[in-house]
């Protein structure tokens, strides 16, 4: 697994993790928290809403997937994450990454994406899983025929979200989360805040922290920052 270099500061034991999670980030040969995993860890752990401006490379995966798995220990077999993806690599990559965050934990993971046949995503579906990951367009079939219940969903994440718009999910992407429960915590990660991003921001997201690690400034008056 590749991760950015993580820069000096706090190790992954200053953020209230698991022994389970940190003896699996040992045998993953993670050191330390990215800039992006060392801004995101407390806020999510916390429950608060965070926008994040994150390039691929920047670790952002475990920015969000770390807390997820951390706070899934133990819950019921409703799905309670819900991470929506632009295609079917980030998605599978993704997955992967989850899966590997989760060992010795009972969190399991489900993969859904157009191109590939329904059946085995029914099942996975059925089976018991706390996350769903997946592409809009299937998410979205697979919510209209009932074949999972997203009326428990705890966390949703909205990751890639610049590539997301930029292939046209907009209408897609929108109507999923308006299918959310209301209580639910959000995160979005994006490379770029372009105006379309603020928007679903403002409209989705619940008084959320922005984190910027990269030195492009954003200017997204409402948001409280943090560094």
């Amino acid at each position: 697994m590749t991760e950015s270099e993580p820069t000096e500061g706090p190790g992954f034991d200053a953020f209230g993790l698991s022994e389970t999670i940190l003896k699996t980030l040992g045998a993953l040969g993670f050191e330390r928290p990215t800039p992006i995993q060392a801004a995101a860890f407390t806020p999510i752990l916390e429950g608060r809403d965070v926008i994040g401006q994150a390039r691929t490379g920047s670790g952002k995966t475990a920015a969000f997937g770390l807390p997820i798995v951390e706070r899934l220990i133990g819950a019921d077999k409703h799905v309670r994450a819900l991470i929506m993806c632009p295609t079917r690599e980030l998605a599978l990559q993704n997955t992967d990454a989850l899966r590997s965050y989760a060992k010795g934990t009972k969190v399991r993971i489900a993969t859904v994406y157009g191109g590939a046949p329904y059946p085995p995503q029914v099942k996975a579906l059925k089976g018991g899983v706390s996350i769903v990951v997946g592409t809009p367009g299937r998410l979205i079939d697979h919510l209209e025929r009932g074949n999972f219940d997203a009326s428990h969903i705890e966390f949703m994440v909205l990751d890639e979200a610049d590539e997301m718009l930029r292939m046209g999910f907009q209408e897609e992407v929108e109507r999923i989360l308006s299918a959310l429960p209301e209580t639910r915590q959000s995160a979005l990660f994006s490379a770029t805040m372009p105006k379309r991003i603020r928007k679903i921001a403002k409209r989705y997201l619940k008084d959320p922290v922005l984190l910027q690690v990269e030195s492009s400034a954003l200017s997204v008056g409402h948001i409280e920052q943090r560094s």
